[in-house]
């Protein structure tokens, strides 16, 4: 398979050489990837023609460059970009990282991500909505946390699954007793609106040379970052030494663990709507739990 004409004349345009070997790769959410070499220098590209995922490749763009430039954690660093515009293709091109057959070092990594959390907005929010996954992710600014994680976050999920007829009855009145009381479980604890990645579970984290971590594929905003150290947690992956570098860093409030599964209800009703009744007993539990 070749590069669409437009995505390959955009890409040789920019760097002024030719492509020399594509290796197409898996996509994710109707985006298409692959990895390029140019003057014998390989590369990532993403691209896509239109609609959500064409918003997705310009979202990731900007996550990527605003995680570079808190210099705290490596991202790849982003070589080209541009939008969509009619027979234009959104595309980002971006250096490929590559290892020496070693790991993520996950002290490295857990002392890196607390670096790149206590870079923090006035805010809660981002100056541009993103995706998670291949879900639309609002991230209007707001002042409170709480209020933010409820209008934001957790309503928006439970109104794309209404939509999508993954909510009966009895979900739904549970899910709605947890929006009335998210004050009950998350006030009294004090917090920054921190700079997180927002969709860290282990296969959005790479190793570099000497095992040197970096991350790909964000969902960025300035959020409460027991959201992200939740996340990590909720598919598995990362290992004591990483929780042990981050608390080292900088220590969790009292209570974390009592607000950590209430966090993960935003990306469990997510892979609900994307995925289907599968997490339905998950997201059920959750509710339970806290409504």
């Amino acid at each position: 398979m070749t590069l669409p004409t437009a995505v390959a004349n955009l890409i040789t345009t920019a760097l002024g050489r030719p492509i020399e070997q594509i290796d197409h790769l898996s996509g994710s959410f109707g985006a298409r990837l692959a990895r390029i070499t140019i003057g014998g220098q390989r590369f990532a590209l993403k691209w896509a023609a239109s609609g959500a995922p064409a918003a997705m490749v310009a979202a990731e763009a900007h996550g990527l460059r605003t995680l570079a430039a808190a210099n705290a954690i490596r991202v790849p660093t982003v070589i080209f970009a541009c939008a969509a515009n009619g027979d234009q293709p959104a595309i980002v091109l971006s250096e490929w990282i590559a290892g020496d057959g070693r790991p993520p070092d996950p002290a490295q990594l857990g002392e890196q991500l607390a670096a790149l959390h206590r870079h923090t907005g006035a805010a809660y929010g981002l100056e541009c909505d993103n995706f998670i996954g291949g879900t639309p992710q609002t991230n209007g600014w707001m002042e409170d946390w709480i209020a933010f994680f409820r209008e934001r976050r957790l309503l928006p999920q439970i109104e794309l699954a209404a939509r999508n007829g993954l909510l009966p009855a009895r979900r739904r009145q549970m899910l709605e007793r947890v929006v009335s009381r998210l004050d009950e479980w998350l006030s009294g604890v004090p917090r920054v609106p921190s700079l997180i990645h927002g969709d860290l579970w282990s296969g959005n984290v790479i190793a570099g040379p000497g095992g040197a971590p970096a991350l790909i594929d964000p969902a960025i905003s300035h959020s409460d970052r027991e959201a992200e150290l939740a996340f990590t947690e909720l598919f598995g992956g990362f290992s004591p030494r990483f929780y042990a570098a981050y608390q080292a860093a900088w220590p969790l409030a009292p209570g974390y663990r009592d607000r950590r599964d209430l966090y993960n209800l935003y990306h469990l009703l997510n892979h609900l709507n994307l995925f289907g009744e599968g997490y339905g007993g998950q997201v059920d539990a959750v509710a339970r739990r806290y409504g």
